[in-house]
């Protein structure tokens, strides 16, 4: 790996400060993007798959609740793993905020002003405008995500009630516009993930223009499948369908 050393007298304290050289290239930041949203997209699986335990009944829904805190007790202490897999969830979050923010400063500064003459497709608009307010709607969503179902502060049933029991109040018919905001959220997800997925793809080196369409038919397939996966909860549980 190469490193750039900055001379001493460049700083006060004397202290030379090395930093690897792919982080701060285009190729570096977009691969920190990747491989960051492969990790998202990961946790994204596994959420929606234990999401479905809910339709095999409460009992099931809060046995599942209730390992993810205890998972390799008595080995470890109550809840070490799960909050390992946040550290790494926030640190990925974090880092692919901060790779799509960087590239889109480097991006600005190096075509300062519009060109005039070839305009963007629709495609690029549309990709661009996606990937970027897209992003600022997804934290908005994890936000209230995490207030509403994580520490309990907008959910009608709060921290005394059981995981099941606060799904299902959350989304009750008479809160239709709490499954709007996730209903919102969601589709954006999907979206993102859509070009997301397949940016990886070319980022990462695993797209030709031979497998280039079936790369494309991937990652629209998975983004559908984790949109309609995430949406059956809070729809049934509005529909009646689990109460």
């Amino acid at each position: 790996m190469t490193w750039i050393s900055f001379p001493r007298q460049s700083y006060g304290s004397g202290v030379a400060i090395a930093i690897p050289a792919i982080y701060r290239s285009t190729v570096g930041k977009k691969a920190v993007m990747a491989v960051s949203g492969a990790v998202m997209v990961t946790f994204l699986v596994l959420h929606m798959i234990g999401n479905w335990k809910i339709f095999f009944g409460a009992e099931s829904f809060n046995h599942y609740a209730h390992w993810l805190r205890t998972m390799g007790e008595p080995v470890v202490p109550y809840r070490t793993l799960l909050t390992l897999l946040e550290v790494v969830l926030v640190l990925s979050v974090v880092l692919h905020m901060w790779s799509a923010w960087s590239l889109a400063r480097r991006a600005s500064a190096a075509r300062p002003v519009k060109y005039h003459g070839k305009k963007k497709s629709h495609a690029q608009g549309y990709a661009t405008h996606i990937m970027r307010y897209g992003g600022i709607t997804l934290l908005l969503f994890i936000i209230w995500h995490l207030l509403d179902l994580t520490f309990f502060v907008v959910n009608p049933k709060g921290s005394a009630a059981t995981p099941y029991d606060r799904v299902v109040a959350d989304f009750a018919p008479e809160r239709f516009w709490v499954t709007a905001i996730y209903i919102v959220g969601v589709v954006m997800v999907g979206l993102h993930l859509r070009h997301g997925v397949w940016s990886a793809f070319q980022t990462l080196g695993l797209r030709s223009p031979r497998n280039n369409r079936a790369l494309r038919l991937l990652a629209g397939g998975l983004a559908l499948v984790l949109t309609i996966g995430f949406l059956i909860v809070p729809l049934s549980v509005t529909f009646g369908l689990v109460s």
